[in-house]
Formats: C-alpha cells, sequence, structure tokens
C-alpha cells in the first residue's frame, strides 16, 4: 500500500494553459516593477527580448497562415450543407455585435468625457508616418503583385488573394483537388509550427508584461487614466456582459460553459495581442465547444481577419471623442452614426495583427479629426491593446457558437460537457512533480 502510495505521488501533474499564462502574467508583473523602481536597465531589456522575440515568432508564420487558413476555409464549405446561409448569418452577426459594440463605447465616452481634465493638449500630438483612408482602404484590397503582401504582411491584401484562389478552387472541383490537398497539409503544418510558438506563451508572457510594466509604469497613464478605464470597462460590458446575454438569448447555451472552452484563446489573445497569432487555438476551443469543424474552419479565420469589436468598435469609438475633445471640436449626431459605419464597414482594415492605427487613423479622417489625434494614443496603446484583442478573440469565438446553434449543427452535448475535456494532445501544458 505504501509502495503504491508511493508511486502515485511520484505521477506528473498537469498544469493548464491558462495557469501557465496566470504565472507569467504575476511573474512579468513582479519583474516588470522590480526593473522599474531599482533602475535595472539589463533587466528591462532582457524582458523586451523575450517579448519580442515571442511576438516576432508568431508574426513569422501569420502571412502564409492567413493564405492557407482562408483558401482551405473557404474551400471546406463545400463540405457544409447551406454554406451559402451559414457565410451570410456569420456575416450578419458580425455586424450586430459590431453596432452593439460601438454603441457601448459611444455611451462610455459621451458618459464619462475622456479628454477632460486630462492636461493634455494638441501640441502634445503627433501625426502619424502612415494613415488609414477610404481611398487607401479601398484601393488597398487589391494587390499590385503576389510577393508584397507577404514581404510587407498587409494581411487584408493576403486574405483577398486567397478569397480568390479558394473560390476559383471550387469553380475547377475535382481538377484543383491535387492543390487543396497540398494547402491542406501546409496548413497543418503551419498550425503544428505555432503551436510549438504557442508553448512559449507562459515565458513570452513573462518578458510582454514585464517590459509594459518596467516601460510604461503608472505615471505616464495618469494622464489617461479615464481614457484607460474607458476602454477597459467597455471591453468588459462586451466580453462578459453582451456576449453572455446572446449566448442565453440567442443561442440558448450556458454562457459559463463558453468562457470554460474559450479561456485559454481569450488569455493568449490578451498577451500577444494578435488574433491572427491566436487563430489555431481559438478554432481548436471552437471546435471544442461543439462547433462542427467544416464550419469552425471557415467561420474562425473570416473572424480573425474582419470580427474586431474591441480594435474596430469599442476603441474607435471612444477615441474619437477623446480626440475630439483634446481639440475642442463638437461632434454631432451624424458623427456618431459615422463612426458606427466605420467601425462596422472598415473593421477589415485591423486584419488581425497587433494594434489598431489603422483603424483609428480610418475613424479620425472620416470624421476630419486632426490625425495627431492619433499621436496621443500611441503612448499606451499596448497597455489597451491587451484588452482590445481579447475581446476580439471571445467575439470570433462567440459568432460561430451562436450561429450553429442557431442553425442546429452546435453539438450540445459536447458544449455542455467542455469543461471536463482537454483540447486533445496539442494543448500546451507543462509537468510537475507531486
Amino acid at each position: 500500500m505504501s509502495v503504491s502510495s508511493n508511486t502515485q505521488s511520484k505521477l506528473p501533474v498537469r498544469v493548464p494553459f491558462w495557469a501557465q499564462i496566470l504565472a507569467g502574467l504575476v511573474l512579468g508583473v513582479l519583474l516588470g516593477w522590480l526593473a522599474r523602481s531599482q533602475d535595472l536597465s539589463w533587466l528591462v531589456t532582457t524582458l523586451e527580448k523575450v517579448g519580442g522575440t515571442f511576438i516576432g515568432l508568431l508574426k513569422l508564420a501569420v502571412a502564409p497562415l492567413v493564405f492557407f487558413a482562408i483558401l482551405v476555409s473557404i474551400t471546406n464549405l463545400r463540405k457544409v450543407n447551406n454554406a451559402a446561409r451559414l457565410a451570410s448569418r456569420t456575416l450578419l452577426w458580425f455586424m450586430v455585435t459590431s453596432l452593439i459594440a460601438v454603441a457601448i463605447g459611444l455611451v462610455i465616452g459621451l458618459v464619462t468625457n475622456p479628454g477632460a481634465g486630462t492636461g493634455l493638449t494638441p501640441a502634445d500630438g503627433k501625426a502619424p508616418e502612415k494613415t488609414g483612408s477610404w481611398i487607401d482602404f479601398l484601393t488597398g484590397i487589391v494587390p499590385t503583385d503576389v510577393i508584397t503582401p507577404f514581404t510587407e504582411l498587409n494581411v487584408l491584401q493576403i486574405v483577398f488573394m486567397a478569397a480568390v484562389a479558394g473560390i476559383a478552387a471550387l469553380q475547377l472541383g475535382e481538377k484543383a483537388q491535387p492543390i487543396l490537398t497540398l494547402s491542406e497539409s501546409v496548413l497543418e503544418l503551419l498550425q503544428k509550427a505555432l503551436w510549438w510558438v504557442i508553448r512559449l506563451a507562459p515565458l513570452g508572457t513573462v518578458g510582454l508584461i514585464g517590459n509594459a510594466i518596467a516601460t510604461y509604469g503608472w505615471n505616464l497613464i495618469g494622464k489617461y487614466a479615464t481614457f484607460t478605464a474607458d476602454i477597459y470597462v467597455g471591453c468588459l460590458i462586451v466580453l462578459f456582459g453582451v456576449y453572455p446575454a446572446l449566448l442565453a438569448t440567442a443561442a440558448k447555451v450556458n454562457p459559463v460553459q463558453f468562457f470554460k472552452g474559450a479561456w485559454p484563446a481569450i488569455q493568449l489573445a490578451f498577451v500577444s495581442r494578435s488574433s491572427v497569432g491566436t487563430m489555431p487555438l481559438t478554432q481548436k476551443v471552437t471546435e471544442r465547444l461543439g462547433v462542427p469543424k467544416e464550419y469552425a474552419s471557415f467561420a474562425v479565420p473570416f473572424g480573425a481577419t474582419t470580427k474586431m469589436d474591441g480594435c474596430a468598435a469599442i476603441y474607435p469609438a471612444i477615441a474619437a471623442i477623446f480626440v475630439a475633445q483634446i481639440f475642442d471640436v463638437p461632434l454631432g449626431v451624424g458623427d456618431y452614426l459615422l463612426i458606427a459605419f466605420v467601425s462596422v464597414v472598415g473593421s477589415a482594415a485591423t486584419a488581425g495583427l497587433t494594434g489598431a492605427t489603422v483603424m483609428l487613423t480610418l475613424t479620425l479622417s472620416t470624421l476630419g479629426l486632426p490625425m495627431e489625434g492619433v499621436g496621443l494614443l500611441l503612448a499606451i496603446d499596448p497597455i489597451l491593446d491587451m484588452i482590445r484583442t481579447a475581446t476580439n478573440v471571445a467575439g470570433q469565438a462567440l459568432i460561430p457558437v451562436v450561429v450553429s446553434a442557431r442553425e442546429g449543427l452546435l453539438d450540445r452535448e459536447k458544449y455542455d460537457t467542455v469543461a471536463s475535456a482537454p483540447i486533445d494532445a496539442d494543448e500546451p501544458r507543462v509537468a510537475v512533480a507531486a
């Protein structure tokens, strides 16, 4: 009996991915605080290198991952009944939730007046080198060659080329099967490689969070306290208010189960600040929640490049009000309607990458607000981008659940038991001695 007990005590204990990320967050905060309080430049540099290397590895696979994911996802729709209906319903729910999110952002901005009492002036702003406009957005969709979008990481153009290739493959039918087989194999290879990078997320968390604390501290945030709070409150309302309400009413499922299943992806998104980098994990958790693989393989990549409730709805709404108040530019009802329009139509401009500067410049240019307002917000953008991206990814997992539930495709038994089942053997875990 004692031998058996002793053997059992030495069995490894699996530490869940969310616990690894949480440990990285705590350690990162402590190291960042230590580096800043003790003025340890070597530690700041180390944290910056660790975090930068992790993000660099994520971005390394972004271009080919997006291309093959979109191509394969479009061709996979042929395996789904009522594919056109599913695609249209997905897009419709993307738009509905974006409208709700932008409305919440506008209400919060109008109630709190984030630009008042900051001490900031127009002189503190600096126009960005690159800005977004509707002309750039519309003409920028179509690439001039097939190489530049990959070398310059223009995700919107990559999505366009992948969509064209996918639709062409559908039209060719069996003749395109060798290309589709190759594309599926390449996609599997890329996702496997990205899983290895995702396993490094706890270490990357230490560097990213530690560097943010060491670099920004709390002094800079003080000037942006109301604005920062507005972004976090708005995103949290959408995350834990709007999304659960939609799950309970539109999908008629238990919202708690959704967060149990989707939490690893939401957590990774918070740290990595990249919807596309999180995409393989988002797709895993979406399938884990009972969404059919064929539909999830379309909806998640589509959402990772177009569904941005945090970056493209809440953030530009509050940011536009903030900039208008700093520059003393009055906004009317027509301006608020324009913000909603930009948020719904222009969200693809964010393209699932770290940061939402393009979307912000697109919004400001549409309203005729000074581009110098962007410079005011870049200083604290990494801190804001964490909660924005977490909200984005939660929405990207939510909509496939809602649509598949309403269309009778959701495996409800799988959804209801999601907490007791690991994602699969590839789920990032670490073993420790018990």
